[in-house]
């Protein structure tokens, strides 16, 4: 029921960086409340950062979030446009919410969105911010949203790949998205029966991961080896698609799967083959785990603006929905710890 002692806001949302699935859900569910129980007025900033930064916007009503829960990407649009590396440009932020009369902002995003929304408040700027990554690396939160659906996508791929490696007796190699962090090769992994896992957070050495794999010929059965992208061997030598940055300072990487299949293949002199998932981890729909988390993340970032709790991030703890400072959600990566890797070490080679 709409509470009518409240001052009435006009409130930005944007949603930046690389897309997942479970974005709409949280439109969708901060224009809801927004709406029907506080009043609140909306305008969604196109593209990330670079809508409030070029005034690119559009209406954001009831009407405007109906049938989109089970969507994936997002209806605004993503970006990884970075306004501090653009002259003024928090100034031209500052000047557009103004000219549009925007009172906070709502954003979505991972650690360089949420990174952008921590300085922002430092400057002033009314911001609560929403935790979204497949990576799930973020801070000061359980899960992010995507995370679910793209680890279940990966598996499925696991999956189907049993089969045809086990027909051809091949080694099959799966690269899997993960920068810094490898919770999505450890989660997909786990439950897809792979023989090794390779995490951006430990080195491996290829020779051993060759005995890993011959020791699974030994089995009659094809192993299946899931590799994180940012996974590096024991030289240390990342390997990257290009040596170009993006506004954040991110180079682009991919390729250690085609390395890493070239080297088992003359180690073990069996046929080995990449299958690089990429992209396809954050399309298509969410699944009901992050449609729901997704959701009860927007019920409450609306809240937190209601009360101009700024500078603050929604966060999942436990099965609770819970304020933290921004500052506190960007200051270092989640990453997976090495006891978990170990219970995972337990099937490598079996």
């Amino acid at each position: 029921m709409l509470q009518e002692d409240e001052r009435i806001m006009r409130i930005g949302v944007l949603t930046g960086g690389g897309d997942c699935p479970g974005l709409n859900a949280v439109i969708r569910a901060v224009v809801r409340k927004g709406v029907a129980t506080y009043g609140h007025e909306f305008v969604g900033f196109r593209d990330g950062w670079k809508g409030p930064l070029e005034g690119l916007s559009r209406p954001l009503g009831i009407a405007d979030v109906r049938g989109i829960l089970p969507r994936g990407g997002t209806i605004l649009g993503s970006s990884r446009t970075n306004p501090f590396k653009i002259e003024n440009g928090v100034e031209r932020i500052k000047d557009n919410l103004a000219e549009q009369g925007v009172d906070a902002l709502i954003a979505i995003g991972g650690e360089d969105t949420l990174g952008v929304a921590t300085k922002l408040f430092e400057l002033g700027v009314h911001v609560v911010g929403v935790p979204k990554t497949i990576d799930n690396d973020l801070g000061a939160t359980d899960y992010t949203f995507g995370f679910d659906t793209a680890v279940n996508i990966a598996m499925e791929a696991i999956d189907r790949l049993h089969t045809t490696a086990e027909s051809h007796h091949r080694t099959l190699v799966v690269e899997v998205m993960g920068r810094h962090a490898g919770w999505i090769a450890l989660h997909a992994g786990l439950a897809g029966g792979a023989n090794v896992i390779l995490l951006p957070e430990r080195q491996f050495d290829v020779d051993q991961v060759a005995g890993y794999v011959e020791k699974r010929f030994q089995h009659q059965y094809a192993p299946i080896v899931v590799v994180a992208e940012g996974a590096q061997p024991l030289d240390g030598q990342m390997v990257l698609a290009n040596q170009e940055l993006d506004s954040f300072g991110h180079v682009r990487l991919g390729g250690i799967g085609q390395w890493l299949a070239e080297q088992l293949e003359a180690k073990t002199g069996k046929e080995a083959r990449t299958v690089v998932l990429g992209h396809i981890q954050r399309g298509g729909t969410p699944t009901a785990f992050d449609r729901v988390l997704a959701t009860r993340l927007g019920l409450q970032a609306i809240d937190a603006v209601n009360d101009g709790d700024w500078g603050k991030m929604v966060a999942m703890q436990s099965t609770d929905i819970v304020r933290v400072p921004l500052a506190e959600a960007t200051r270092e990566l989640k990453t997976v710890p090495l006891e978990r890797y170990a219970e995972a070490e337990v099937f490598f080679g079996s």
